[in-house]
């Protein structure tokens, strides 16, 4: 019943057919008509044509009443199709683990936010397999993550190649025969971690000094495993752990040697407690990519933020 209602308010608001008909440059047998339709539907008449100038009827009152209700919810939602393909208003859900949620996504946020101050960004920080449940049911709009996740299912963009290096405590003595092979400290301080110029290292040399390793769940524990396989020998792991960092801590310590990706050492100050090697290369390197579920809507906000890390990543990164 609120189909022509437009031809309804144009007459309520000139109080005339005639101006109506004119405004809505169209004749006043057709504006007739159109009100008479609305009115049949309604059930009631909405105008007293026998006043001058026309006036409501009491059930033309509460039409008219509904009418404007309809028209604010419309302009209203009309702004807020505005501001949010603007970028004035929406909210932004980015997911990581402990490892990214701590040291890759707040930098990204931060350029991201002061350039769409209205846009509520929320942080998620769980494992993988929980954020993929989480990106599946629509709860989170982009994870960051270092495993292949099923391209079936997501649609993926990359942030970054990684590559892991080998991180071993300063105190061990095997370091003063393999100076040759160590990642000199300009490269170091460069943040540059895979320099041709720098030998692999080879990695049987280390079997048997203490090694703290991810779980095999976890990607880079995977990966290092395979590393160790590849230069046949099984690792003597004295600790598994759940996060790099927690790995990386410990070897600081002098407990063990870790495995560490480079994007992650581009980001913590330099240690010098531990001596970092380069390690074969058929195993150490992976993509680091923004993950969404395949089909979904793909906001403006989210568009938007993963354009400004392409070009954050092209301006800064270091390892190409």
């Amino acid at each position: 019943m609120f189909q022509g209602m437009e031809y309804v308010y144009q007459v309520y608001k000139d109080k005339s057919f005639s101006k109506a008909a004119a405004n809505l440059f169209i004749s006043q047998p057709s504006l007739s008509a159109n009100v008479k339709r609305v009115e049949k539907k309604v059930g009631f008449p909405i105008f007293d044509r026998s006043t001058k100038p026309l006036s409501l009827t009491e059930c033309g009152k509460e039409y008219i009443r509904c009418v404007e209700e309809i028209l604010a919810v419309e302009k209203g939602f009309s702004q807020f199709v505005y501001d949010f393909d603007n970028l004035e208003t929406g909210t932004l859900t980015l997911g990581g683990s402990n490892l990214f949620s701590s040291w890759i996504l707040p930098s990204l946020i931060s350029n991201f936010a002061p350039r769409y101050p209205n846009i509520r960004i929320n942080l998620i920080e769980e494992n993988t397999t929980q954020l993929t449940e989480l990106l599946q049911k629509g709860i989170v709009d982009l994870i960051l993550d270092n495993t292949t996740l099923d391209s079936a299912v997501f649609d993926s963009k990359l942030y970054k190649e990684e590559h892991l290096v080998l991180a071993v405590p300063h105190s061990f003595s095997i370091n003063s025969e393999l100076t040759s092979f160590q990642i000199p400290n300009d490269l170091i301080e460069q943040k540059d971690f895979q320099m041709d110029s720098v030998p692999v290292v080879p990695l049987r040399l280390f079997s048997d000094l203490p090694f703290i390793m991810l779980r095999n769940e976890n990607d880079t524990g995977r990966r290092a495993r395979l590393i160790c396989q590849d230069s046949n020998f099984k690792p003597n792991i004295i600790l598994n752990m759940d996060q790099q960092m927690t790995a990386y801590n410990i070897c600081q310590s002098g407990l063990g040697i870790c495995f560490i990706g480079d994007i992650i050492l581009s980001r913590i100050p330099r240690n010098k407690n531990v001596v970092y090697y380069r390690l074969p290369t058929q195993h150490n390197t992976r993509r680091v990519c923004f993950y969404w579920k395949k089909g979904r809507y793909f906001s403006r906000a989210m568009e938007e933020f993963l354009n400004g890390c392409c070009r954050i990543d092209e301006s800064s990164s270091v390892f190409t």
